[in-house]
């Protein structure tokens, strides 16, 4: 799996626990307005507004109402009725948390630069270095070896877990607070302190193959990508193929991954969805470019609102999916301001492909299975696919 520290969201499952994954998504974490209608949103990103669903919400919000009243933590009461839930994906923001997780969903963090991936052996491997960053400031490379975190070693350690001690997540650690790297570059160790800041993110970034085809990776999707989406198939050369690579998204705004999906479709069903019980639809807008060679590149770390793209182009025919078989996280939540301002997210649905497949806790099979030469994989797609006129 891959991961950023710049593309997570803080998700917050207790107290203590280590806040992990995401701007992984409306469809999989968080909240952000823009999303779905009333405030829901696939698994984490939506809006505040509108009630809370029935059931155990009910229970979350009265528990945080009453420790109010008794002059105790509304958010620890929140985060103990969610504990006895049973709901895996629920969450409990404080306010703090929410509105960085807002400001992740709008293209802001605070972090150090790094972006970082688990290799099979465990190491954690500096994948890139955003420019002008603290990471970049100090010297650090891409191929670089991160070893340990304020002392904490990483090797073996999922890249959520390393995302949270970058970010400071635990501690809330906000830009301006340090942050000790151990690192490692051939035969050299040495530890390096870095001064968390805040930053913005290129969640869209587009670069030419030299065969003619177009790379579009997309990161997150934050507000803003699908107009980036779509612009830049508009730039790609003429009758030349489309590479969207998914890996690694963790997801984001479903809004977003909608409107991307309406760049390569012409309007019709994305995904449906049920706010218990009841069943709802997204569709795209119409007038995407439905000619071009498409292949979408997924792997473990592609999630949520990713994975509703992904189902998407496959469902309809529109995409060849290569890669590994995707995360597994399909749920619907909505998110419900505390008394005390912090943020209960709690799941009340599940979403489907077009075709009626769920995705959570199965993911996606990709149509040509590859983990080692994937760009080279989907090249070989897409000159397969042919001149699509």
């Amino acid at each position: 799996m891959s991961g950023r520290d710049l593309f997570c969201q803080p998700r917050r499952f207790g107290r203590g626990a280590a806040l992990t994954f995401v701007f992984a998504s409306v469809l999989v974490a968080g909240a952000a307005t823009g999303s779905l209608p009333g405030g829901i949103r696939p698994s984490g990103s939506g809006e505040t507004r509108g009630a809370a669903p029935a059931g155990h919400s009910e229970d979350v919000t009265r528990a945080a109402e009453e420790a109010a009243a008794d002059g105790k933590s509304p958010l620890e009461a929140a985060e103990r009725a969610v504990s006895r839930s049973g709901d895996r994906w629920a969450a409990v923001y404080s306010q703090g948390e929410y509105e960085e997780f807002e400001d992740s969903l709008d293209g802001r963090y605070t972090g150090v630069g790094l972006v970082a991936r688990r290799e099979r052996d465990g190491r954690i491997e500096v994948t890139g270095v955003r420019s002008g960053s603290p990471a970049a400031t100090a010297g650090i490379r891409v191929g670089d070896r991160l070893r340990s975190i304020d002392g904490h070693p990483v090797d073996g350690s999922p890249v959520t877990d390393v995302v949270s001690l970058l970010r400071g997540d635990a501690t809330d650690a906000p830009a301006g607070t340090s942050v000790t790297l151990g690192l490692e570059r051939g035969t050299r160790a040495w530890s390096q302190t870095l001064r968390r800041a805040r930053l913005s993110t290129d969640s869209v970034t587009v670069r030419r193959l030299a065969d003619g085809a177009t790379v579009i990776r997309i990161a997150a999707f934050t507000k803003g990508v699908g107009d980036d989406v779509r612009t830049a198939v508009r730039r790609a050369p003429a009758g030349a193929g489309i590479v969207l690579d998914l890996r690694g998204n963790s997801g984001g705004l479903v809004a977003e991954a909608t409107d991307t999906a309406s760049a390569f479709l012409d309007g019709g069903l994305v995904a449906t969805y049920d706010v218990e019980g009841t069943q709802r639809a997204l569709h795209a807008e119409p007038g995407g470019d439905t000619a071009r060679p498409l292949v979408a590149l997924v792997d473990g770390g592609t999630m949520s609102a990713a994975e509703l793209l992904t189902g998407a182009l496959q469902d309809r025919g529109r995409a060849v999916v290569v890669g590994s078989r995707t995360f597994g996280k399909g749920s619907v939540q909505m998110p419900s301001r505390l008394p005390d301002g912090s943020v209960a997210e709690l799941t009340v649905g599940h979403y489907r492909t077009p075709s009626g497949r769920t995705v959570d806790g199965t993911g996606i099979t990709p149509d040509l299975d590859a983990t080692d030469g994937v760009l080279e994989r989907a090249e070989t797609v897409l000159s397969g696919l042919g001149d699509p006129s």
